[in-house]
């Protein structure tokens, strides 16, 4: 039986950005709830999925994320059995809408337009059992979709309650800035999150999605804080993985259908550097390694909400250890950052390094503060 959560363990609430709407600082995803579409190993039954729910609001948790297309429908339905014996307010539910839903002989069901929008967000709430979704994000962008159609479609949903909050997941820097750009032209209700995948061995969406985030008071919720187990400390140098997720995307087919865990055939010195290094964090704190990364995470000044997996309640348990009553130094966080560190291509290191002296505190420092009281 699970050892019962003490006040200081549990999790504190954050804003989202510059909206009003708070959250605990680590949101449990959902992605493992349910048969995977994607035939993603260690996916979690509604008895189980029930009993990681149940302990993620015994640690003080309110921010469950999930997706239409995860398990085709199956996560948001178990999300929906269980939200129904739960007082719905006191839950901040996101989903997601792009992908397509496998329904044949309709060319619709996909992307951003109103039609497939209008739809999806229907066939959601019916799943979720719930009247409206707390954030509602765009799970990718759409080339085949003016963005007016999209944002003018988001915001006629928020007008009219089905949607409380709008965001956005996976999005280049140039298409998260037009995004700001067109909402602000015409009027609309903002976009308040980029949902992002985010870790100390993927940093790349530091060099222009974190920046528009930065300047546009946008928070940023980090998917995969783990690389799909890498930052757990299963794989040890020279070795390959043979079991989880990793294991799975060793054959190249698996390894281009889910991204967020890498071939492990890519590890390097570096990473395994960088992982030696964590440990050695973890072990001064008595902490994982998976708690370093997460812990990380949280304190970058960027991230609203880390989202968190868990195939099990140990798991889990574990992960949510990241969430308070301890903290990285000034010091631990920089040796990370050094580790994780790659080499910053033109134009982005001329960039930095020509603005390292120009930090306009007041645009950038207004919004640092906003997202830590």
């Amino acid at each position: 039986m699970a050892s019962p959560v003490q006040a200081e363990q549990k999790l504190p609430y954050v804003y989202v950005g510059r909206s009003g709407l708070k959250v605990s600082n680590l949101c449990l995803g959902a992605m493992t709830f349910g048969e995977s579409a994607q035939g993603l190993p260690g996916q979690c039954d509604e008895e189980l999925s029930f009993q990681i729910l149940d302990r993620f609001v015994e640690w003080g948790g309110n921010f469950i994320d999930t997706a239409d297309v995860y398990g085709l429908g199956k996560s948001e339905e178990i999300v929906g059995k269980w939200l129904e014996k739960r007082a719905r307010e006191n839950v901040v539910i996101a989903t997601k809408v792009r992908a397509n839903m496998g329904t044949q002989n309709n060319v619709n069901n996909i992307g951003l337009s109103r039609r497939h929008i209008t739809a999806s967000i229907d066939r959601s709430l019916q799943r979720l059992r719930t009247d409206y979704v707390d954030l509602y994000q765009a799970h990718n962008f759409d080339d085949a979709t003016r963005m007016e159609e999209t944002l003018r479609t988001f915001d006629d949903l928020v007008r009219c309650g089905k949607v409380r909050y709008i965001g956005a997941s996976n999005f280049l820097g140039w298409q998260l800035q037009k995004l700001v750009d067109l909402n602000e032209k015409l009027g609309l209700n903002p976009i308040i999150s980029l949902q992002q995948q985010y870790n100390l061995v993927s940093r790349e969406s530091e060099l222009e999605p974190f920046q528009v985030c930065k300047t546009s008071g946008i928070g940023v919720l980090p998917w995969s804080p783990l690389k799909g187990g890498l930052l757990s400390g299963k794989v040890k140098r020279g070795q390959r993985p043979t079991e989880g997720r990793l294991s799975w995307v060793a054959d190249d087919l698996a390894s281009r259908a889910c991204q967020c865990a890498p071939s492990w055939a890519s590890f390097g010195d570096q990473t395994f550097d960088l992982l030696e290094a964590g440990e050695a964090i973890a072990k001064k704190y008595d902490r994982s390694l998976a708690q370093v990364a997460i812990r990380w995470l949280l304190q970058k000044d960027v991230v609203s909400s880390v989202i968190i997996g868990a195939r099990n309640l140990k798991q889990l348990d574990d992960n949510l250890g990241a969430g308070n009553g301890w903290s990285l130094t000034k010091e631990e966080m920089q040796q990370l950052d050094d580790l994780s560190q790659t080499k910053l291509p033109y134009p982005y290191e001329m960039v930095f390094r020509m603005n390292a002296d120009r930090r306009n505190t007041n645009a950038v420092d207004q919004y640092v503060r906003s997202v830590s009281n």
